[in-house]
């Protein structure tokens, strides 16, 4: 008997639990059942751990919500060969009933899921077996744990549920606080935004006293959802749902934390011994990133060359230079067009997530070629110049970003509209290839995505898997 993805997922979870199977790929390997795995400290940390890796497996940002699925949804890359090992064609021409669009939205559901439902272990088993925690370890365990919970949902709610505006009162997608077999009925879009607010309002209250993020303890938090990566997601999603004031202030809260730098060209363009060692993830203004251990795989088979431009993920040079506005918008100073593009066989290729390292660089030191970002400064930035209160003030915090990519400012006297298009410009260059870029055109409701068609709104919105419609009666209701 079929079962829904969610169910899957849920009974995935009481596979990892008791045999720590793949799902949670927590190292080191243990057959600790899920009772004893919450009886310690060492146990909560593990369950956590296991969730931060199915962030970063393919089905989730390793792949599908980064570089892959919803960056091809996105038109950041030209139709492929169809012979080509990367199937993405039919993502590309927003094809939803092909088999390969359902086999990623499949994917994701059924993850992401599943990663929701070990993040409500954690939180359920907080309270269960608080006395084996201090309380340093219990505000850091439950208040990433609640802020993975409404993280996930509310990716989930971009892919899957209508756009905020038009959609509020629609059903949208459940959001699960337990751990059953049960099939919840799906809460409409203003309430799946509530619904993650909440959490990670309580998270913010657990996380601020306790987070070393706050304090001192900068890099080995960036890769956990920590205080200020709680603050970046609140912004986010006030946004999304147009509240503008709530959104400025969470942004607000992490920009003068004066905790994140940006890029410097230096860093951002440095070549050394001969390899390229470049920050081309932009380290430093990482709120909030997912540690991809086994990422080089999947950048070789997206991004390089195998014989000509129709085998791997990129767009033409023409393209970029439009991208990038390297003629009329005096783009050939940005450091992400100049940075950022390989060129191989003849033809340019993004380089975002390609790292060179060897032992004594930089970039092993800081790991730069196993994350993918989840939140970065820019966006913040972004956010405050959308919500400003008149075009001039929003142009500035827009002049911010531009001056630290190489580009020179806009003007002060620059009109409403002109800002809109240019934060739109903004997103296209920053979010490229990196999983954003598609949920920010579905948030302004865009009639069409650059390099891209003509969209309908509907088009936005993904199908949810039919084994979640046909064995959850609620959606019919």
């Amino acid at each position: 008997m079929k079962r829904t993805t969610l169910i899957i997922g849920i009974l995935a979870l009481g596979a990892v639990f008791s045999s720590c199977k793949k799902f949670l790929d927590v190292e080191p390997k243990t057959n600790l059942s899920e009772e004893q795995l919450f009886t310690s400290e060492p146990g909560f940390q593990q369950a956590l751990s296991g969730v931060y890796g199915q962030l970063a497996s393919n089905s989730l940002y390793g792949d599908n919500l980064s570089m892959g699925f919803v960056s091809a949804l996105a038109q950041n890359y030209s139709p492929i060969n169809t012979q080509s090992e990367v199937k993405l064609q039919e993502t590309q021409n927003m094809n939803y009933t092909s088999t390969e669009v359902i086999g990623y939205t499949n994917a994701i559901w059924s993850a992401g899921y599943s990663s929701i439902a070990a993040a409500n272990k954690i939180i359920i088993n907080t309270e269960k077996n608080r006395s084996v925690l201090n309380n340093d370890s219990y505000a850091l365990l439950r208040g990433e744990a609640l802020a993975l919970r409404a993280f996930l949902h509310f990716d989930l709610l971009r892919m899957f549920g209508p756009e905020y505006t038009e959609g509020a009162n629609l059903k949208a997608i459940p959001y699960k606080k337990d751990v059953n077999e049960n099939a919840n009925p799906p809460a409409v879009t203003a309430d799946v935004v509530k619904f993650a607010l909440a959490d990670l309002k309580e998270a913010e209250a657990l996380l601020l006293p306790a987070d070393p993020i706050v304090t001192s303890d900068l890099r080995t938090r960036r890769n956990k959802l920590n205080y200020y990566g709680v603050k970046a997601l609140e912004a986010r999603i006030k946004l999304y749902s147009g509240d503008k004031a709530g959104a400025a202030a969470a942004a607000n809260v992490v920009i003068s934390s004066t905790k994140y730098e940006f890029v410097t060209e230096a860093a951002a363009g440095v070549v050394s011994s001969g390899l390229v060692v470049r920050d081309r993830l932009y380290f430093n203004e990482q709120i909030f990133m997912i540690r991809v251990r086994d990422i080089l795989p999947t950048v070789q088979r997206y991004f390089r060359f195998r014989g000509g431009v129709g085998e791997t993920l990129t767009r033409t040079a023409a393209n970029f230079n439009t991208l990038y506005e390297t003629v009329s918008g005096g783009g050939g100073t940005d450091i992400r067009y100049r940075f950022r593009l390989e060129e191989e066989a003849g033809n340019k290729f993004p380089s975002k997530f390609w790292q060179a390292s060897t032992a004594t660089t930089p970039i092993t030191d800081k790991l730069l070629d196993q994350y993918v970002p989840g939140i970065r400064l820019a966006e913040m930035y972004y956010i405050l110049a959308e919500a400003a209160s008149t075009p001039a003030i929003g142009v500035g915090y827009l002049n911010t970003v531009r001056l630290n990519r190489g580009l020179s400012n806009l003007a002060t006297t620059i009109t409403a509209a002109t800002l809109k298009a240019e934060i739109t410009k903004e997103y296209q260059k920053e979010f490229y290839a990196e999983g954003q870029l598609f949920f920010y055109y579905k948030r302004i409701k865009s009639t069409r995505m650059q390099f891209g068609p003509s969209m309908a709104q509907e088009q936005y919105v993904l199908p949810i898997p039919s084994a979640e419609l046909q064995f959850n009666p609620n959606y019919a209701n």
